[in-house]
């Protein structure tokens, strides 16, 4: 695990409580923050995801 899947898990978790607080107390303007933030944590954990692919696949390709 690498630090844009753990940073992208928070952010996600993060955007997601804030939105659903957003949504109990009746505001848009947070909910729409909320989303924003999930929205980009879970773009950064799908770079995180795509560089543990890259790193699993080159250290496959180095052992004999």
């Amino acid at each position: 695990m690498n630090t844009d899947q753990i940073k992208g898990s928070v952010k996600d978790a993060a955007g997601k409580a804030q939105r659903k607080l957003g949504e109990a107390i009746g505001s848009t303007d947070q909910q729409v923050k909320g989303a924003a933030h999930q929205v980009e944590g879970k773009a950064q954990k799908a770079v995180g995801d795509a560089r543990e692919v890259v790193k699993d696949a080159r250290d496959s390709a180095r052992k004999p």
